[in-house]
C-alpha cells in the first residue's frame, strides 16, 4: 500500500511540476513576444542592398534603444496589402508600409488602426490620413532608370521607348502588384491625357517589354548590368542603389515636346488593426518619425524627409533636389485612383494581354 501510495504521490507531483514548467515556459515566450518583437510588412526600397539602407540603420538603432527586435517582411506594395488581407482574421504583422494608392486601399479594407505618431504634426496634411490611419515616413517621387554606360544619348520621351532598339530591353513592374508598377499607369494616364490613350501607348510598348515583375527593386541590377536598358523605379530607391550600381541614371519621361513629369510617391506607414504587438508598433512608428531618423532619410536612405521641419543640407539632399529641377510635379487624384484602381488594372491587362 505504501509503495502504491508513494508512486501515486510522485506521479501527481511530477504532473504538477511538468504543468508548472509548461505554463512558465509558455508565459515566458508570450511575455517575451509581447515585449520584444515588432513585425513590419513593407514595400521594397528602404532596405539597403548591402545592409546599409535607411531601414537597416533605423531598425538597428530602434532595437538598441528599446530592446524590441524588428522582424521584416518585404514585397511589392500590393503584395503586402494582399498578405495582410489574407491574415485579417489572424493578424501577423504590426506595421504596414506601402506606396499610394495601396495605403489608401489598406485603409478602405479596414486593415489599419488609428494612431498618430509623435512628429506627425510636422507632416503635411496631404501626406497623411485625416483619420490618423497612416502617415508618410519617407517622401519620394516616381521615376525611371536607364543604363548610362550603354546609352550615350539618354532617353527623354515615352515615344523613344517604342524604338526597335529597345526590344526586350525594357521592363516595368506589374501594376496592381508593385507600387511603382501602378505608378506607371498613373503617370501614363496623366501624360497622355486619360485612360484610353495611355492604354493604347502601353499596348504598343508591350512589343519591347520583357514582361511582368512583382518587385521594382529587382529591376535596377538588371539595368546596371545592361540586361535591360530602361526600367521603372522611384527616386529614393534608385538613388540609393546607384551608390553600388554605377551604371544607373534616373530620368523622367516626357510626352513629345512637353516637360518631364513626376509625382510624389511617399512611403506611408500605418498600424495594423488587431496587431499582435500594437504597442511595439506604435513605438516603431514614433521612432520612424523621430528627428534622428528623419535626418537620416536623405543622408542614408537617399530619400526626402517626411517632416517639414527637417531641412536636410547633406550632399545627397542637394543632389536629390537637383534631380527634380525642371520636372513638373503633378498631384494625382488619389480618391479616384483608390476607387477605380481595379478598373485601371483590368484595362491595362486587356491592353497588354498580361
Amino acid at each position: 500500500m505504501r509503495t502504491h501510495a508513494l508512486k501515486q504521490s510522485l506521479a501527481v507531483l511530477g504532473a504538477l511540476s511538468l504543468a508548472a514548467l509548461t505554463l512558465t515556459a509558455c508565459g515566458g515566450t508570450s511575455a517575451a513576444s509581447d515585449e520584444k518583437v515588432v513585425t513590419v510588412y513593407s514595400a521594397d526600397g528602404l532596405k539597403g542592398e548591402n545592409g546599409d539602407g535607411w531601414y537597416d540603420k533605423v531598425f538597428k538603432e530602434f532595437e538598441k534603444e528599446t530592446g524590441i527586435k524588428v522582424k521584416y517582411v518585404e514585397g511589392g506594395s500590393g503584395e503586402m496589402v494582399q498578405r495582410a488581407v489574407r491574415e485579417k482574421s489572424n493578424t501577423q504583422a504590426d506595421v504596414l508600409v506601402t506606396l499610394p494608392p495601396f495605403i489608401q486601399q489598406a485603409n478602405a479594407k479596414g486593415l489599419l488602426a488609428a494612431y498618430e505618431p509623435k512628429g506627425a504634426d510636422q507632416v503635411d496634411a496631404a501626406d497623411k490620413a485625416p483619420d490618423a490611419k497612416w502617415t508618410s515616413v519617407v517622401n519620394n517621387y516616381f521615376g525611371f532608370i536607364y543604363n548610362k554606360k550603354r546609352l550615350a544619348d539618354p532617353p527623354r520621351t515615352w515615344e523613344e521607348l517604342l524604338d526597335p532598339a529597345y526590344k526586350e530591353k525594357i521592363q516595368y513592374s506589374t501594376p496592381g502588384v508593385a507600387g511603382d508598377g501602378t505608378a506607371v499607369l498613373i503617370k501614363a494616364m496623366h501624360d497622355f491625357g486619360g485612360k484610353e490613350p495611355a492604354m493604347e501607348y502601353l499596348k504598343q510598348l508591350q512589343t519591347n517589354n520583357v514582361g511582368p515583375s512583382a518587385s521594382t527593386g529587382k529591376l535596377a541590377p538588371k539595368v546596371d548590368k545592361g540586361e535591360l536598358l530602361v526600367a521603372n523605379g522611384d527616386v529614393q530607391m534608385n538613388y540609393a542603389q546607384s551608390k553600388d550600381m554605377p551604371n544607373l541614371a534616373i530620368w523622367f519621361p516626357a510626352k513629345g515636346d512637353g516637360k518631364p513629369t513626376s509625382f510624389a510617391l511617399p512611403y506611408a506607414a500605418g498600424l495594423l488593426a488587431k496587431a499582435p504587438h500594437s504597442e511595439n508598433g506604435k513605438k516603431l512608428l514614433d521612432f520612424l518619425l523621430s528627428e534622428t531618423a528623419q535626418r537620416d532619410v536623405s543622408a542614408v536612405g537617399g530619400g526626402f524627409a517626411a517632416r517639414k521641419d527637417i531641412k536636410a543640407t547633406d550632399a545627397n539632399a542637394i543632389e536629390l533636389n537637383g534631380l527634380l529641377e525642371g520636372v513638373e510635379i503633378f498631384e494625382p487624384d488619389w480618391a479616384d485612383i483608390g476607387t477605380n484602381l481595379d478598373t485601371y488594372i483590368d484595362a491595362w491587362k486587356t491592353a497588354t494581354g498580361s
